[in-house]
């Protein structure tokens, strides 16, 4: 397994983060295919190797933009950035477009609703006889597409195939990591955008850096206990799919689900603290509640975000009631 085997590369998905990951690959020197489901936007970013979704961001040379499936049969592996929640339905309209065994990389955030599944048993149902694997880390798409200092971590089963998928989009500026961890990699990914959303809420409520500190402590607490209980490593939790990216998300409005809880402490109702933006945390709440639950594993923290987005709690009355908790020591 060589370089040579992954020339052409497929991204799934034109938002922000699709175009970032498009640019990064053509910048190894990969051909890259970027397919969205929207031919008018495919045809105007065709031309105009520009999108509203990144501004100020060309689209590399060696980037081909479509909206034709057939283009992915050419590709070695796939890229999927669609969101959390579209994975599945993306996945059962491309499967049949995709080339042989080609790996599929999950790049979204997030648990399936309903089915509570992470994203690359997702992939696998909807697209079977693939190998898959995740993307995750700490990056904002802006950051990457301006060829800021970036490093990430991409997992699968096969660590020999997550090493050769990780020379391929490597680049001068986008560093990468390779592991088998896939789930404690979903894992840290998931489960920090619930906790961003917490922090946002004690910064849009004014509770200061302190309380903000103490949340991301207690909060990576409650992540390590999840991670424990479905089997990821530790020491991949503290790396930077897990702490890494929960320390980026929870500490800027850049991060959606930061944005979305600092709205909600400011006293905005959910539909209008989102804005119109997707927060994957929001989406991934209830789900990641329901796996907790099943394990038996506490996490408050998460549970109090679920009752505010639920709108059965309020940001105060969410926040006095973890302080209300009976003391204990720390674990």
């Amino acid at each position: 397994m060589d370089l040579a085997q992954f020339a052409n590369m497929g991204v799934v998905g034109a938002g922000a983060w699709g175009i970032a990951l498009a640019n990064v690959a053509a910048s190894a020197g990969r051909n890259v295919v970027l397919w969205g489901r929207d031919a008018p936007i495919m045809r105007a970013l065709a031309t105009t190797r520009q999108s509203p979704r990144l501004p100020g961001v060309a689209l590399a040379a060696s980037v081909e933009a479509t909206a034709h499936r057939d283009a992915l049969r050419t590709c070695d592996a796939v890229l999927f950035v669609a969101p959390a929640q579209a994975t599945r339905e993306v996945a059962l309209v491309l499967a049949d477009a995709l080339a042989p065994r080609a790996p599929l990389i999950a790049c979204a955030k997030g648990i399936e609703r309903g089915d509570d599944l992470f994203m690359t048993q997702v992939l696998a149902q909807a697209a079977p006889g693939h190998p898959t694997g995740i993307l995750s880390g700490p990056s904002f798409a802006a950051d990457v597409a301006a060829g800021l200092p970036t490093a990430v971590t991409l997992a699968c089963a096969d660590d020999a195939l997550a090493r050769v998928l990780c020379g391929a989009l490597q680049g001068p500026t986008f560093r990468l990591y390779h592991s088998s961890d896939v789930r404690g990699v979903e894992i840290g990914g998931a489960a920090k955008n619930v906790l961003a959303i917490a922090c946002g809420i004690a910064a849009g409520l004014g509770l200061g850096p302190s309380a903000g500190a103490a949340l991301v402590a207690r909060g990576f607490a409650e992540l390590l206990r999840f991670g424990a209980a479905y089997g990821a490593r530790p020491a991949t939790l503290m790396g930077l799919s897990g702490l890494g990216d929960l320390v980026l998300t929870c500490s800027t409005p850049q991060s959606r689900n930061f944005a979305l809880g600092l709205a909600l402490g400011r006293g905005r109702g959910v539909a209008e603290a989102s804005g119109g933006k997707l927060a994957e945390g929001a989406s991934t709440a209830a789900a990641l509640l329901r796996m907790a639950a099943a394990r038996g594993v506490d996490m408050p923290i998460a549970a109090s975000v679920e009752g505010v987005l639920a709108e059965r709690l309020s940001p105060r009355a969410a926040v006095g009631a973890l302080l209300a908790r009976p003391a204990k020591g720390e674990e």
